[in-house]
């Protein structure tokens, strides 16, 4: 799922396990049926050493994000596993070298949302959904969660939460998306695809 054109969602994301690509698959499904397209990206992991250990492709799912991809999209979806209740630190040294577009305001006005997911239940999801939105909030993004109008945001007994998309792994790398977490996270690849063509965001 991706977009030539700048008329696109990032959706961009770091996963060890599986799970929080898996969300962010259903997420893109969401920001597509919204009438927008999405661009899957993900981030490679923090090498341990002073020598890049990564491959510079990965070897399956979604291509590493580049600068371009988040400078040039119309709204963006991050998402994170917990870790500590905090979101992980792939993500965050990613995030961490985006000083020019604090600088150049290029994500400033454009609408954002965050996901986790998380190995307990009590794991610290809203925790770190915080934490993704805060580096969010100094580039200027408009955030958007998930509203209560969302009538599994009220009955679900696994993820979910206002502040975004949630899941519940449960300590297994195999734990799939429950029906109501797959749905919550549709639900808010359609909001800001709704949001982004609101905003103008189509015509960028």
């Amino acid at each position: 799922m991706s977009g030539d054109t700048e008329n696109y969602i990032l959706v961009l994301y770091y996963s060890r396990t599986g799970s929080t690509a898996k969300m962010a698959a259903e997420i893109a499904r969401g920001v597509e049926a919204g009438g927008v397209p999405a661009r899957l990206r993900t981030v490679p992991p923090v090498s341990p050493d002073t020598e890049a250990s990564a491959p510079p492709v990965p070897d399956e799912g979604a291509p590493y994000c580049r600068p371009e991809d988040l400078r040039e999209c119309a709204g963006l979806l991050m998402g994170s596993p917990t870790r500590f209740g905090n979101m992980a630190a792939p993500l965050r040294y990613f995030l961490d070298q985006t000083g020019d577009m604090w600088l150049d305001g290029s994500l400033a006005g454009k609408p954002a949302g965050v996901f986790t997911s998380t190995g307990s239940i009590h794991g610290g999801q809203e925790t770190t959904l915080l934490s993704m939105i805060l580096p969010l909030l100094h580039h200027g993004m408009l955030i958007a969660g998930i509203p209560y109008s969302e009538p599994r945001l009220m009955r679900t007994t696994s993820g979910g939460t206002p502040y975004g998309a949630s899941h519940w792994a449960g300590g297994t790398e195999d734990a799939q998306l429950t029906e109501d977490e797959t749905a919550l996270c549709r639900a808010q690849g359609t909001r800001l695809a709704e949001l982004v063509k609101k905003l103008g965001g189509s015509d960028r």
